[in-house]
């Protein structure tokens, strides 16, 4: 013969910070190891379970946890004011779950939690808002196609001191397992920033998946907290790169390592600030027809012209581009303000060819450095191992 379970309001009350509720429709109700034991009437005592997190005001950065103090969980819900849901695992003892996220700040939750005898029970809770918030710019931008060399790009509003615990939240996918690794710089901007650069130039084809599941995490003094998560997604385009000999004054560009086209071009002139930067840089951007002036990049007023085709490699202002009045000097002599220039028509051709995220590999002696890791993305100049150990989890 068939029972009813006695079913009563829910009570909740605060216990040493801990919001517990007193819930008869936890009770268990069949036979068992989790059943409850009547009292003289025959009416089943509330099971009780508690939650870590209480009151209006709890504070964020913390899993949320459910304990129940008799019989076993089956199932909790954990759900925010705008759906979604943190999951979550139930203890191999039945008795607890814990979230497998941080309950983030300003944000209300709704906790539903379920025994295996049927039994249910809800507790609500909101986290108190941030001081700060934290939030990041991504580099590519979804759902566009870059070169084989473009880093995934991650640069901070404020510092982030727990670097660890924020580079743990960022998970990369791709569609052929490719090796790669996070590392820590000061971006040229003087802001934080980390990329992931795979071991080797990309695949062509490969998809690439950032996912930034930041929601709930402090990023540490003067940081603030991260009160959304982010999603990037990236396809790596043709096989292609640029190879630029200053010493020559040529610049080649390879597709799937064969060479398509060689053409004259003059470097910077050689001997001081003017110079080109060499290493492993990467475009960073087609912008067509822009202003340079020469105080931009502390040249004082050396020049203020309109440029076409201007393909920018660093942040300091290195570009290829069009370069018609250094006809004279194409192919024989590096005799620029520190870009890459050509004639106007090989411009044209180069600019139509390339991809954002194309390696320009500069080579020669006729240079003032190698290109730093941060202005623009140098971290092609590291080796493997020198990469990887500006991971904050190495």
């Amino acid at each position: 013969m068939s029972r009813t379970c006695p079913r009563s309001p829910f009570r909740t009350a605060a216990l040493a910070g801990t919001a517990v509720l007193a819930a008869a429709a936890l009770t268990a109700c069949s036979g068992g190891s989790g059943a409850a034991k009547a009292d003289e009437k025959g009416a089943k005592p509330d099971t009780r379970i508690s939650v870590n997190l209480s009151g209006k005001q709890a504070e964020a950065g913390e899993p949320v946890r459910v304990t129940l103090a008799e019989g076993r969980l089956q199932q909790v819900t954990v759900t925010d004011s705008k759906g979604a849901t943190l999951t979550g695992t139930v203890a191999a003892d039945g008795r607890s779950w814990t979230s497998a996220r941080k309950a983030a700040p300003g944000t209300a939750y709704t906790v539903e939690a379920r025994d295996t005898d049927g039994g249910t029970a809800t507790a609500d809770f909101a986290t108190a808002a941030p001081d700060k918030v934290n939030k990041l710019t991504l580099a590519p931008g979804k759902n566009t196609t870059v070169g084989i060399a473009h880093p995934l790009s991650v640069v901070f509003d404020h510092p982030v001191k727990n670097k660890a615990e924020v580079e743990k939240h960022l998970k990369v996918t791709t569609s052929n397992n490719t090796v790669g690794s996070w590392g820590w710089m000061r971006d040229w901007s003087g802001k934080d920033r980390v990329d992931w650069r795979p071991k080797a130039y990309w695949k062509p084809g490969t998809k690439v998946t950032l996912n930034a599941d930041l929601n709930g995490v402090d990023s540490g003094a003067a940081g603030g907290w991260f009160v959304r998560d982010y999603t990037t997604t990236v396809t790596i385009g043709k096989n292609q790169l640029v190879k630029v000999d200053l010493d020559n004054h040529r610049l080649k560009l390879l597709r799937d390592g064969a060479e398509v086209k060689d053409v004259p071009m003059s470097g910077g002139t050689p001997g001081g600030d003017k110079a080109s930067w060499r290493g492993k840089t990467v475009l960073m951007s087609k912008e067509g027809t822009i202003n340079m002036r020469s105080e931009t990049v502390g040249l004082g007023d050396a020049y203020d012209k309109m440029v076409d085709y201007s393909m920018r490699l660093t942040w300091s202002g290195m570009y290829a581009h069009a370069a018609p009045w250094n006809a004279a000097y194409m192919g024989n002599a590096n005799k620029s303000s520190g870009c890459i220039g050509m004639d106007t028509p090989d411009a044209r051709w180069v600019y139509d060819q390339v991809q954002v995220g194309d390696p320009f590999e500069v080579t020669g002696d006729d240079a003032k450095g190698t290109q730093a890791l941060n202005n623009g993305y140098g971290e092609w100049n590291l080796s493997w191992a020198e990469w990887q150990a500006k991971s904050a989890l190495r």
